[in-house]
């Protein structure tokens, strides 16, 4: 509780005048509601006692005002600390999405998507109910507690060493099934995010189970993890079925001491009827704080675990981040790119090994190979998506690594082998790098990418609902609307990743005739597996097994008869093929 405390302590400290009125609240409540068992007991001894009715008036006149005073500060309390914890969610949520945006890939690697959704929501749900009734119900409760004991052994502690009798067993069966509940709720989360996680894959490879017709075997496999997460449901609900219970019936006991020892001394007038009644009436305060105990303790390890499992998420820092003191990234950048003997290592496997060439500012060089040859990797590293291993990656003669990496790509589009688009219209996932691009440039963006045709076709044009990751659209519709949100974006370099490899040969063709104009006079790097996108290019750069085999323009390779020359014989071979 103390570490929860610790790591939410800034959360809570933003809201601090909120937080400082909402315990004022609390206190008085508290203050309030002590304060009404001694009016009743004033109220009693005076009728007992024979005093004029007037002082009975009085008593219970005072009484209503502190009941409606206390009801008054119960509004307050209840308003402002459970608004708290509503901000302190909203806060928490905003950070988790801010951290997700900046971790590098080996974070996704770590956690799944439906994971992260899970500890985004569930997760985040839980520590909003242990920072608000929680640790409100908890405050509460040992204010009652403390304020009733200190009225209470004034008047009479053999009495209320009586009523306290069931105190350390409750303590134990606190510690004691406090523990089970935690651990319990950990495991019911992780197996809640490993079903998110298996939903969001089922999801999105739909048409491939069905493809392969394992519809009923990822329902079998869900089925299975369903009724995994019932069982641990099942077991934390007998906790509890347990541990409440147990707590009504020692409350229950404590009730029946009070009774029974205060009869007795009532009737040995050791105390007066009014002081037995106020004792009654603390007692039955103190039962609610008891029961609510249990309610309040899975609340609070409910709301611990799952902050466990956020801190885990929020503690694993980024591997690519902006220096202390980043060097400013040039308007009017040049776009030259030198890689310097830059190697890549990955978990798996070895990706680059001691690459070494310089693109000039404005040239095109292609990147070619066999898959898994290094090209993306190598391209990735000039936007910082990712860091070379050994080496580096310098743009205009300076270390990529000295740049803020928001300020360096905003310089940079890239146009990835797998689009993704977002389910929204397909003007809003063209203007995503830049929304406040003017009508002419949006349109020239759409024409260049060859999508004017299919937009006129379209029933909505530009303003039509694309689906989850552009679900409504052909593969080769995708990777056009990849390339005009590419080129809107009036990049100093282009990187394009295979970005034709879905559009038939005409429509390549338009597409690179209009890319030529665009890429003129900017910087770019072209992965391609087909020489008729490779032969814009100035240089072309030939990767096997994470080196370099082969530099130089269309000509010389040829020349040289090794890789570049063999892919044009096949591709040459295909097309003869094709024509017959």
């Amino acid at each position: 509780m103390r570490q929860a405390i610790r790591f939410l302590w800034p959360y809570l400290d933003r809201h601090r005048r909120q937080l400082l009125l909402g315990l004022g609240a609390l206190v008085l409540n508290a203050l309030f509601g002590a304060t009404l068992p001694l009016m009743i007991r004033r109220g009693i001894d005076s009728i007992t006692a024979g005093e004029p009715w007037s002082v009975t008036v009085w008593s219970a006149a005072a009484l209503l005002g502190l009941a409606l005073t206390k009801g008054f500060f119960q509004y307050w309390k209840r308003w402002i600390l459970i608004g708290v914890s509503r901000d302190l969610e909203y806060d928490l949520r905003n950070d988790v999405l801010a951290h997700l945006v900046v971790v590098s890939r080996s974070f996704y690697a770590r956690f799944p998507t439906g994971d992260i959704m899970a500890r985004s929501t569930n997760d985040l749900n839980a520590v909003r109910m242990m920072a608000g009734p929680g640790l409100m119900y908890c405050g509460e409760t040992l204010l009652i507690f403390v304020l009733a004991f200190s009225v209470m052994v004034t008047v009479d502690p053999v009495l209320t060493l009586a009523a306290l009798a069931p105190a350390p067993v409750i303590s134990f069966l606190v510690v004691f099934y406090g523990q089970r509940i935690h651990t319990r709720f950990e495991e019911i989360q992780t197996v809640f995010s490993t079903i998110s996680s298996r939903v969001q894959e089922s999801i999105a490879g739909m048409r491939l189970l069905r493809a392969y017709g394992q519809g009923e075997a990822e329902r079998v496999r869900f089925e299975e993890l369903n009724q995994d997460y019932i069982r641990r449901n099942l077991d934390l609900v007998r906790t509890t079925g347990v541990f409440e219970p147990l707590l009504h019936a020692l409350s229950g006991i404590a009730f029946l001491i009070v009774l029974w020892v205060g009869g007795m001394r009532v009737l040995e007038g050791r105390i007066s009827l009014g002081s037995f009644v106020m004792f009654q009436t603390y007692v039955g305060m103190l039962i609610w704080p008891m029961i609510a105990m249990g309610w309040v303790i899975n609340l609070m390890q409910r709301g611990t675990a799952s902050l466990e499992r956020i801190r885990e998420m929020l503690d694993m820092a980024p591997s690519i981040a902006a220096p202390e003191r980043p060097r400013p990234v040039p308007d009017a950048l040049a776009g030259e790119i030198e890689f310097d003997g830059v190697a890549l290592i990955y978990p798996a496997g070895t990706a680059l090994q001691g690459v070494s060439f310089r693109v000039a500012a404005g040239e095109t060089v292609a990147l070619v190979g066999h898959t898994g040859s290094g090209k993306t990797s190598l391209t990735q590293m000039v936007p910082r998506l990712l860091d070379p291993t050994a080496g580096a990656v310098r743009v205009d003669g300076v270390d990529v690594r000295e740049f803020d990496p928001a300020e360096l790509r905003r310089q940079i589009s890239i146009v990835p082998q797998e689009t993704f688009l977002f389910s929204m219209t397909l003007r809003e996932n063209i203007a995503l790098g830049r929304p406040a691009a003017s009508a002419e440039e949006f349109a020239r963006a759409v024409e260049v990418a060859g999508l004017t045709g299919d937009v006129a076709g379209f029933p909505a044009g530009l303003e039509t609902m694309i689906g989850e990751r552009g679900i409504t659209l052909s593969g080769g519709q995708r990777q056009r609307a990849a390339i005009a949100r590419a080129v809107l974006r009036n990049p100093r370099i282009l990187i394009l990743d295979d970005s034709l490899s879905s559009v038939d040969t005409v429509t390549e063709a338009r597409i690179l005739a209009e890319l030529g104009a665009v890429m003129k006079g900017r910087t770019t790097l072209l992965i391609s597996h087909r020489v008729s996108t490779i032969r814009y290019a100035d240089r072309i750069v030939v990767l096997e097994h994470g080196r370099i085999v082969e530099m130089g323009t269309a000509e010389e390779l040829l020349a040289r008869k090794g890789y570049y020359a063999d892919l044009v014989r096949k591709q040459q071979l295909e097309e003869e093929i094709e024509a017959l």
